[in-house]
């Protein structure tokens, strides 16, 4: 779609509002509406100024004037708004010298594509992200100086088969909770979310998502997965944060909410974001070859990459303390960094769905959704490169039980980090694979790595945590 097509939608659909978006540093989406008179093709061109110095992580107040330069063919009609609206995602530039602005993660994910391109490995990343995510009926938390707490509550939730609903005004209980670790895949009445997925699934057809399924997932309390097909890198991850908004947004229509928090729930799955990627040229895979799971050298070269950084990489990948929750070894997330054709507790695994070479791909599965998709793909497809570049072998596959596995053979497995902290740590030592052509500048570095610190990890590390007062306060 270009301005012209963009305007003429416009005409057609009597569009009112127009609704600019764009990417803070840490991962939300930002946004600002403008009547629709005020949409030219010169807009398209020349952008239309904002101040950003109140965008977390970006310049400070002297230097905050910011231009936002809408991208046509990322124009929806927003699903939710009254009065009708297009949206449409915006580069963020400098208005002085109109360069693309470093901290924006958008464009981080534009200059990873071309420096892939440049090095003539190939064309096109084609990356596909499985989120997953809860949807609650309430949720009530709050921490001050004198008191820190949180409620989660949902109709499906396993702890709620007890409770009397008559004397709550919400009528009888019908049961069909799902215990934990049971919700993969039972019918309704036990899924008791399959209307609102599947709203969630329409509306993102209406605004030009390929979905390719939904289904609840393996947590009580309404954990649920819905897919997108993949795309090119900037394209999905473009999608993903479309994805987001409708998940949110349909909950909330129906009086629930969504979350894409890694660890919400004590003693049942997290949500992660299993991350699958290739890449092609001249419209042919470059993962499927003779070796072992069907791959080429070159995708065993960029799982030995993946695997070399993910300690780095996760600083991206799963960029919250609370994603720290889900990595833990023994329970039901990936940390051991590895590759299998079909071992799930490895950190990238060979899908084996399909013997097409299309289909010929690798699926990193430590990524949580909490992640900015920008940065954390542009950083995958880095150390990927990296991989093939140096030829960096993955070792031997992972193809046991990792369970059943004897303490000393175990110990030999290499782990991801089990905090922030040590992902931040492991990111300030190597970085210098995600440098290269100015993709992710030092500036990009040092900023992240500040403000997760000051912000997330140190502000988690000062507080009580309220299980704090169970183990210790009669000591």
């Amino acid at each position: 779609m270009n301005p012209q097509e963009v305007l003429a939608l416009c005409r057609e659909r009597d569009v009112k509002a127009v609704d600019f978006r764009f990417m803070d540093f840490p991962g939300l989406w930002q946004h600002f509406t403008i009547p629709v008179c005020r949409l030219s093709e010169d807009v398209f061109e020349e952008g239309l100024g904002f101040d950003g110095s109140s965008i977390r992580g970006w310049q400070a107040i002297n230097e905050s004037d910011m231009l936002v330069v809408p991208v046509p063919d990322t124009a929806f009609i927003d699903p939710f708004t009254e009065l009708t609206t297009l949206n449409l995602i915006c580069n963020i530039q400098d208005p002085i010298t109109r360069e693309d602005y470093s901290r924006d993660p958008r464009n981080v994910a534009r200059k990873s594509v071309n420096y892939l391109k440049s090095t003539g490995i190939a064309d096109t990343a084609y990356f596909g992200p499985e989120a997953e995510f809860f949807i609650f009926d309430d949720i009530r938390f709050d921490q001050s100086a004198n008191a820190g707490f949180y409620y989660i509550d949902s109709v499906e939730g396993e702890w709620n088969r007890g409770k009397d609903t008559r004397a709550a005004g919400e009528g009888p209980n019908l049961g069909h909770k799902l215990r934990h670790k049971e919700g993969y895949f039972p019918v309704p009445p036990a899924d008791q979310l399959m209307d609102i997925r599947n709203e969630m699934m329409q509306t993102m057809g209406m605004c030009g998502l390929d979905v390719e399924c939904q289904h609840h997932e393996v947590g009580t309390a309404g954990q649920s997965e819905i897919d997108l097909r993949f795309n090119d890198m900037v394209t999905i991850a473009d999608h993903l944060l479309m994805f987001k908004y409708i998940v949110k947004n349909v909950a909330r229509k129906h009086h629930k909410t969504a979350t894409f928090m890694p660890k919400p729930i004590f003693g049942d799955n997290g949500s992660g974001m299993h991350t699958h990627f290739s890449f092609w040229k001249d419209g042919n895979p470059l993962f499927a070859g003779s070796g072992y799971a069907g791959l080429s050298e070159m995708a065993l070269h960029a799982i030995g990459g993946v695997l070399r950084h993910a300690p780095a990489l996760l600083a991206f990948t799963n960029p919250t303390t609370n994603s720290y929750k889900r990595l833990v070894p023994g329970y039901e997330a990936p940390v051991n960094l590895a590759y299998s054709q079909r071992n799930r507790s490895a950190a990238c695994r060979i899908p084996m769905y399909s013997p097409s070479p299309k289909a010929k791909r690798v699926e990193f599965r430590c990524p949580d959704p909490s992640c900015n998709p920008y940065l954390a793909f542009a950083a995958i497809m880095m150390a990927a490169i990296d991989g093939i570049q140096n030829k960096i072998g993955p070792g031997d596959p992972l193809d046991k039980d990792i369970y059943d596995l004897p303490p000393e053979e175990a110990r030999t497995i290499a782990k991801a980090p089990g905090t922030l902290d040590e992902a931040l740590d492991a990111l300030q030592t190597d970085h210098d694979f995600l440098l290269r052509g100015d993709v992710f500048t030092q500036d990009v570095i040092d900023t992240w790595i500040a403000y997760k610190r000051t912000y997330e990890a140190d502000a988690m590390r000062l507080r009580p945590h309220p299980y704090e007062f169970c183990l210790y306060y009669d000591i």
